[in-house]
């Protein structure tokens, strides 16, 4: 599972879970997307670096942005990006994970980005023996997904510490805010895990409802209120109340939901100056988040979806066999050979 290209013990050789990455880890694959992020400022934005190599995004789950952002990555990295979606594929007529996968094998696929419906997926292509390339879980039920835990911690870095001050740092002694529907979100979860690896205090905050069983042994805090964990908060992340994966009345109506943990003008007034708000997208403007907060300065969203492709780059680009070489200079050798 945690094995890596080239014996470097340092970088996971799958990216299943957050829980998987050290603090060594997850600060690596950090300073690599700042290197990336200084790519993506060049007039031409692409690195040889997977050159010849091949990416398959296999989604079983609608998405725009992750998908289009793990497709970016892999383009900029000049890999082949071979896009697989459900519908309108043999899965439709009933084909199996494990013949498709077989079928990627058989196509050549170094690594696989994967989306599914279906908590634990990724991790049985990874240890199935399936595959041989690198797989990358982009989502799977209400599990986890990592990558954007890396890319919401590399955004809290860059606002929080700074962008070439957090290179080597981590978040230590951060707090951060989780608020909204903890039951069935896999970001929540992965970042609750990378956050507090990465020494940062994290709260979440939601309607007993929507809060999961036995969250007490998630290494966090949980509040019913909103209004008194602002303060302290240096970011506060509002999550989406997901609907489609509702089989019943959590909460009595979307105004009260709303009024009690919706974050707007007045209540953003009430977070440090320094604060940021986050939202990992895509947003229900009215109900967790107001327009004017969403349009403000201290919104990170629209950042958020930049600092993705730097991140998946990164993961990409070390799963694949990146050295740790500082990424400019090694970039600049590969060119001008």
């Amino acid at each position: 599972m945690l094995r890596l290209p080239g014996g470097n013990p340092r970088t996971p050789r799958h990216l299943i879970s957050a829980a998987d990455l050290t603090r060594d880890d997850a600060v690596l694959i950090l300073d690599t997307a700042e290197e990336m992020a200084r790519v993506a400022d060049r007039p031409i934005k692409k690195l040889p670096t997977l050159r010849g190599r091949t990416v398959v995004n296999l989604f079983f789950e609608d998405s725009t942005r992750t998908r289009i952002s793990f497709e970016a990555a892999a383009k900029r990295l000049s890999a082949d990006v071979i896009n697989f979606s459900a519908k309108g594929s043999s899965v439709s007529k009933g084909e199996s994970l494990k013949d498709t996968a077989m079928t990627l094998e058989a196509m050549g696929a170094d690594a696989v980005v994967i989306r599914h419906g279906a908590s634990g997926a990724p991790y049985r292509l990874a240890t199935s023996g399936w595959i041989d390339g690198a797989v990358v879980n982009a989502g799977d039920g209400t599990h986890e997904h990592p990558t954007q835990a890396l890319l919401d911690a590399f955004t809290m870095r860059r606002r929080l510490v700074g962008a070439d001050a957090g290179i080597g740092k981590d978040l230590e002694g951060r707090r951060i805010t989780i608020v909204g529907d903890i039951l069935h979100s896999r970001v929540a979860r992965s970042n609750v895990h990378l956050l507090t690896t990465l020494g940062a205090h994290v709260t979440l905050v939601a309607p007993p409802t929507l809060v999961p069983v036995g969250v007490e042994q998630w290494p966090c805090d949980v509040s019913y209120g909103l209004d008194e964990v602002l303060p302290k908060s240096d970011a506060v992340m509002m999550l989406r109340v997901q609907r489609e994966r509702m089989n019943a009345a959590y909460f009595p109506t979307e105004r009260e939901y709303s009024r009690r943990y919706g974050l707007d003008g007045l209540r953003m007034a009430r977070m440090p100056e320094h604060a940021i708000v986050m939202h990992p997208g895509p947003m229900v403007r009215g109900m967790e988040i107001t327009a004017e907060v969403a349009d403000s300065d201290r919104c990170t969203a629209v950042e958020q979806v930049a600092n993705g492709v730097s991140t998946r780059m990164a993961v990409l680009y070390l799963l694949l066999g990146g050295s740790e070489t500082a990424l400019p200079s090694a970039a600049r050798t590969e060119e001008n050979k």
